[in-house]
């Protein structure tokens, strides 16, 4: 048996963890890939309960930085960035149900070398942006190509090999109403960049609209807590998740669950108050699923919790705060 065996997903939702059915979805399955998250779209696949989907994503450029050479503000169409696969319709998925979301295997895809990272024109943390403005003068354009293996890492330079650590950049449920760009997190999830949402890991979705219509991209291939530059190791993969339903299970703000911890995650500007929903979040889920009275898991988080900051270069920042599964026993 494994932790799996014992997660929110195989005990309370619909398939109860088992696989029910698999499915590919490849480039060409996908067609147009979408920049934004929203009810609009017709879904490119109606799964039930259960489902196994292995999804060929795109890098966050959709392959459009190639070379060394290119310059981001040359080759890219701003906003057309982090392009998304989906929607994914889930049979029976109403408002105020859940999406489950296991993450079971992140593979890089393509020729070498697959792996991208950029600096662009008034975008990262430690320059002026257009919501941060400043007179000096961007930093100039660099990208740079590398080879990303699964086994023996990225490698950086001929000193430097960076494990591989993949995770899903971006994934989340449709609004109700709204059509949000992919480039920003929120409360259905979306480009949080954070980096527990990796294999082996669950991530649980609110359902705003009908079957949930679930989207994902932007996968990266190692990241330092901040996505400090703006751009991750980004590459495209053949990305493996299962997806199930808990019916009546509703909260605001996406929440993970991995063998070790529970965490909530919330998204806003400045980062203190992600930090605040992160925290907040997490203290009721624990008053309500484990037995805690809110003082009192206050009082412990201020103890025990971790904060894990996803992105601070996005329109919202995000950030995640746990707390270990061996204080809710």
């Amino acid at each position: 048996m494994t932790w799996f065996d014992n997660s929110i997903m195989s005990r309370r939702a619909e398939a109860k963890g088992l696989v029910t059915e698999t499915y590919s979805m490849t480039e060409a399955d996908q067609g147009k890939y979408h920049y934004v998250y929203g009810p609009y779209a017709s879904p490119v696949l109606t799964v039930d309960p259960g489902a196994q989907i292995s999804v060929e994503t795109h890098d966050a450029f959709e392959g459009k930085i190639k070379d060394e050479t290119d310059l981001p503000s040359q080759v890219l169409n701003v906003p057309y960035l982090n392009p998304q696969n989906g929607p994914i319709f889930v049979n029976g998925a109403e408002k105020g149900d859940c999406l489950a979301v296991y993450i079971k295997e992140i593979r890089p895809r393509g020729p070498q070398p697959v792996g991208t990272t950029c600096l662009i024109p008034e975008f990262g943390g430690l320059v002026g942006t257009g919501d941060t403005a400043l007179l000096n003068a961007p930093l100039p354009e660099r990208v740079k190509k590398l080879h990303v293996d699964a086994v023996t890492g990225v490698k950086w330079n001929d000193k430097i090999t960076i494990p591989y650590e993949p995770f899903i950049g971006t994934i989340g449920t449709s609004p109700e109403i709204e059509a949000i760009s992919s480039l920003q997190p929120d409360y259905y999830g979306g480009n949080m960049d954070l980096p527990d949402v990796a294999p082996g890991a669950v991530i649980y979705l609110p359902v705003n609209a009908p079957g949930g219509l679930l989207y994902l991209g932007d996968c990266h291939a190692a990241q330092g807590d901040g996505e400090l530059c703006g751009v991750a190791v980004e590459h495209p993969t053949v990305t493996t998740i299962q997806v199930d339903l808990i019916k009546g299970w509703n909260f605001k703000w996406a929440r993970l669950e991995n063998e070790n911890v529970i965490m909530t995650i919330g998204s806003s500007r400045p980062m203190e108050d992600a930090s605040r929903i992160a925290y907040r979040e997490l203290v009721r889920w624990m008053a309500a699923d484990y037995g805690f009275e809110e003082l009192d898991a206050y009082m412990l988080l201020t103890q025990v919790g971790r904060v894990r900051l996803g992105n601070m270069v996005d329109p919202k920042y995000t950030l995640g705060a746990s707390i270990s599964k061996k204080f809710l026993a």
